[in-house]
């Protein structure tokens, strides 16, 4: 082969960049953690806790809150 072609075909400038990438390759996506803390998160996730979610939660009630107001319910 050519080394035209050899450059070509190389997806990194340099060999760092490859050994870099080649050692993130065999990492798992697997966490170690005590039972106890698990059971602690996931007790939390039960939870909104976002600020944002909680805002849109508030006005929401607020709106509801000014709705009911308006309710006449009648027997027919």
């Amino acid at each position: 082969m050519s080394n035209d072609l050899i450059n070509e075909k190389r997806m990194y400038d340099n060999e760092m960049e490859h050994a870099t990438d080649m050692s993130y390759e065999n990492e798992g996506g697997t966490v170690t953690i005590p039972l106890k803390e698990y059971d602690k998160l996931r007790e939390h996730q039960k939870y909104i806790t976002d600020k944002d979610m909680i805002n849109v939660i508030d006005k929401i009630e607020e709106l509801v809150r000014a709705l009911r107001k308006h309710i006449v319910r009648t027997e027919i």
